[in-house]
């Protein structure tokens, strides 16, 4: 998960407000003003492209290597919110599912039970429990069989291409289509995910007075009978806990989501697939985009400035989606990943964006009030944080200086 270093960028954040000023408070065109915004030295030019639209018009106001393809970090998270909404809707819930085999005699079910994720990325405690009581509403006091975990909606594949060994784990649990409590065990992360669930599920078990046999992994037959489902939120208030945090867990979860309900199969490839093929029916332009996961944390996903833009704008246009696309991103100098960034104004509730952060890039995506959409996508070897975000921050704030002298 993409974390805000505090201490250390606030001493550098000091050294780097007197500029903003004299890049958004000038009487320069727009677009002139937009470039000297951009004019911080640290990170190479040449790795580097923004652009900004016109939300009513959808005119190109400024362009820079708009289409230079670019390592986008979490900016990939705004091409996952974009078809899960588009996919699903904001109203969609997922389910997580007791099936069993045999029948029940009495108070007794004779055959085993089968518990079966659906990929929710926000299953908790709470929601086993009510599987749970569902059970004891049954009348069930003993399970003569095992009680199995069900993973089977998704692949067993626990990462995603192009990551670096040390994502695995540090910055994202391995995946699976029934994980709780995001996989975390006695504080710390279970690598077997489906199993620790029904772990926890066999316990509220036997505190609901349900005894039940051992644990172990398998697949429910198709003739297995439903007892007891639970779901989770909407899909909205999902979306906005993954882009409010820059949630890597939910991102990849949800692109297998989408590879499993739509295109076919729960992969990360699968996934992919139907985020690119949302994007294409949308008019974003693809060449040089490349979607690899669901997070950006790969080293082989690739955005476009132009396509992260058009992909904003079409979500602007788009009724159904534009309060839930609007609502979950983080606003500057107030929550989320940008609750420490341009507090003041007239950025400050009035930047809304999706920020990315890796060793190897640096981006800012999203909305100047209501009036402008942008996109920076900055690269490098490494790529310096500060620097980059100082020119970012100018960016947007000048933006939504001219978006206010609008008004």
């Amino acid at each position: 998960m993409e974390r805000v270093r505090n201490v250390l960028l606030l001493a550098a954040a000091m050294c780097v407000l007197a500029p903003v000023a004299a890049a958004t408070g000038s009487s320069l065109p727009l677009p002139t003003r937009l470039a000297d915004a951009l004019a911080v030295g640290g990170n190479p030019t040449a790795a580097s492209g923004a652009i900004a639209l016109d939300l009513d018009t959808g005119q190109v106001l400024f362009a820079r290597h708009a289409d230079l393809p670019l390592a986008p970090a979490s900016n990939e998270k705004l091409t996952v919110t974009f078809a899960a909404l588009r996919e699903l809707g904001p109203d969609y819930r997922f389910g997580t599912e007791v099936l069993a085999t045999g029948s029940q005699s009495g108070a007794v079910w004779e055959g085993n039970v089968f518990l079966k994720g659906f990929g929710d990325p926000s299953l908790t405690s709470l929601g086993l429990s009510r599987l749970a009581t569902q059970l004891h509403q049954l009348g069930i006091t003993r399970i003569t069989g095992r009680v199995f975990a069900d993973e089977s909606w998704f692949d067993t594949v626990r990462t995603a291409p192009g990551w670096k060994p040390s994502f695995y784990v540090n910055e994202c649990p391995p995946l699976s289509a029934l994980e709780v409590n995001g996989d975390v065990v006695a504080d710390r992360i279970s690598l077997e995910p489906a199993l620790s669930a029904a772990i926890l599920f066999k316990q509220l078990l036997k505190k609901h007075g349900i005894a039940s046999g051992a644990v172990g992994s398998g697949t429910a037959p198709d003739s297995a009978n439903a007892l007891a489902i639970t779901e989770s939120g909407p899909l909205a208030s999902i979306i906005e806990q993954m882009d409010r945090n820059s949630d890597n867990f939910v991102a990849e979860m949800l692109v297998k989501d989408l590879g499993a309900q739509i295109g076919g199969a729960g992969t990360t490839a699968a996934g992919t697939a139907v985020v690119r093929n949302d994007l294409s029916a949308a008019g974003v332009p693809l060449a040089g985009v490349r979607l690899a996961d669901g997070s950006g944390l790969s080293e082989l996903d690739r955005l476009t400035p132009r396509a992260v833009a058009t992909l904003l704008l079409d979500a602007w246009k788009d009724t159904t989606l534009r309060t839930v696309f609007w609502q979950a991103l983080p606003v500057a100098g107030v929550n989320g990943t940008l609750e420490d960034r341009m507090e003041q104004a007239p950025a400050r509730g009035n930047v809304r964006a999706k920020t990315g952060t890796t060793d190897l890039a640096s981006a800012l995506s999203g909305y100047a009030g209501t009036r402008y959409a942008f996109a920076v996508l900055q690269n490098g070897s490494p790529v310096h944080e500060w620097p980059a975000r100082k020119a970012q921050d100018r960016f947007a704030t000048a933006l939504a200086s001219a978006a206010e002298q609008l008004q």
